[in-house]
């Protein structure tokens, strides 16, 4: 197992350099100079020089010890990403808004998580029946719908006319009054393609042997699905659950914009409409550390709930 990891961290170095590489390339040579483009139309060549100062831009691109990505290497590994172009730290705007991301997000995974699964058991044992079709149903029907339809619909009947929930974030509100709504939207519109997923998880579970042996044997259908069928289906729900997890940091980019929830989600879609390229790139780097962090603990969670499989 030891040795696994260490491997697998080792590989965690080309992986992360290559991403560096090419968020580089794209932000500082294929999409131009930013420093014109943070200057305007209009201005001096002093002002263009000053913002290539300050932002390291007059630097040599890459043959240097000081060259832009040596800086940019550097600053990733340490996670000094420097300034915004409102001139603002990125780390600062960061830390700011990954505490309502989490609390949006955090809610939405579990609760979607937990409702997907339970049901996926209780529709794989009722398979073939009118219970399992007309969930069937209900889960492609919204699979089908986009995940705006779903934001508009509540935002306009349950927070607009019936006056349930708070329409848009407020500052004077606590932090349960604004996730309320986009936790139970996000919850319903991910369900659909969750529980078709482990439904079919659980469906290939129920075919095996142990399930009959364990029903002639007179165990309860509760022991037999909670116990079992899900121990045993751990593993793809796993991979689907851990994998998940990184992105949970970046928030929810719809959600966080419909409903003014300042997050990292709103972060990026402001940075993205304002071309800044350098939230683009910390937050481009943060999730693919993130990434290939929790891929490694997916395979570690493998061990720990199937003892057939093994890395040495």
């Amino acid at each position: 197992m030891t040795t696994y990891i260490i491997r697998r961290l080792l590989y965690t170095i080309p992986i992360v350099f290559g991403v560096l590489l090419l968020t580089f390339i794209l932000f500082n040579l294929v999409g131009g100079d930013p420093a014109i483009e943070m200057a305007g139309k209009n201005a001096t060549a002093e002002t263009i020089a000053e913002i290539r100062a300050e932002y390291g831009l007059d630097k040599p691109l890459f043959f240097s010890w000081d060259s832009q990505f040596i800086n940019h290497f550097k600053n990733a590994l340490t996670f000094h990403f420097g300034r915004a172009r409102d001139r603002e730290l990125i780390a600062d705007k960061i830390l700011r808004g990954a505490g309502p991301s989490l609390s949006l997000t955090v809610p939405m995974f579990f609760g979607t998580v937990a409702i997907s699964v339970s049901l996926s058991l209780v529709v794989a044992f009722l398979r073939g029946s009118r219970w399992d079709t007309l969930i069937v149903i209900l889960c492609v029907a919204g699979m089908s719908l986009p995940y705006l339809s779903f934001i508009l619909f509540g935002q306009y009947f349950l927070a607009y006319k019936f006056g349930w929930f708070p329409v848009f974030f407020s500052p004077d509100l606590v932090t349960a009054e604004y996730i309320a709504l986009p936790v139970i939207i996000g919850i319903v519109a991910g369900l659909g393609g969750n529980l078709r997923f482990y439904r079919t998880v659980m469906l290939d579970e129920m075919k095996s042997d142990y399930v009959r042996t364990a029903f002639a044997k007179g165990l309860s259908t509760k022991r037999v699905l909670f116990k079992h069928v899900l121990k045993n289906a751990m593993v793809p729900i796993i991979t689907q659950v851990v994998l998940a997890i990184p992105f949970l940091f970046l928030g929810s980019l719809l959600l966080e914009r419909f409903f003014g929830i300042p997050g990292l989600g709103y972060l990026m879609v402001e940075a993205i409409g304002s071309r800044d390229y350098f939230v683009i790139n910390a937050m481009t780097y943060i999730s693919a550390v993130l990434f290939v962090v929790f891929n490694l603990v997916t395979d570690i969670c493998y061990v720990l709930v199937d003892p057939r499989v093994s890395f040495d």
